[in-house]
């Protein structure tokens, strides 16, 4: 899953790539354009998108078995992020994948793909960061619902093969901006 705006024509997009866990080939896709129906609140971002990312799961003609979104589960600071609420409303394992580790702090994971250190909040860990390409930047992974840190660990290795994001969310990214220019032009 993977969200684009234009703020100052109120679109949204959300777009969702199926892909086969064995070979990574798209299986299905789709996209939704909506209106932007909630503010701009740092931390409340979920409330923004999920209507949208809601319509775009519902255009799937498969099941996507697992979601991965481009944000937080339990890496977040209300412990709820995108990724929670996408599972608790859909019912599915749902991870969340992020660039940044968000206002969260982590020791550097060694240089080898597959290294990971605990992404912290104080004591208390929330997530990992996870190394996905030899001496890159790793990406942070959080449990959203329905799945354990470290399967979801597994299954952003799985999907994170040449690049640093899964493939899933680089094909999803591509996909909502290609639908925003064209809902916008």
């Amino acid at each position: 899953m993977d969200v684009a705006y234009d703020d100052e024509k109120d679109v949204v997009v959300a777009a969702a790539v199926v892909l086969d866990a064995a070979t990574l080939e798209t299986v299905d896709e789709a996209t939704a354009v909506g209106r932007i129906t909630f503010p701009y609140v740092p931390g409340l971002l979920a409330f923004r998108e999920i209507p949208t990312v809601l319509e775009a799961l519902e255009e799937l003609s498969v099941d996507p078995g697992l979601v991965v979104c481009d944000g937080y589960g339990l890496a977040h600071p209300r412990r709820f992020g995108l990724a929670s609420h996408l599972g608790v409303l859909t019912g599915l394992p749902v991870i969340g994948v992020g660039k940044n580790p968000f206002t969260f702090t982590y020791e550097a994971p060694g240089p080898l793909r597959g290294d990971s250190s605990p992404l912290l909040d104080g004591e208390e860990e929330v997530g990992r960061a996870l190394r996905t390409r030899e001496n890159t930047s790793p990406v942070f992974v959080s449990v959203g619902h329905r799945i354990s840190i470290e399967n979801a660990c597994a299954h952003t290795l799985r999907l994170a093969g040449r690049y640093r994001q899964p493939e899933s969310t680089r094909r999803a990214d591509a996909l909502c901006r290609r639908t925003l220019r064209e809902a916008t032009a």
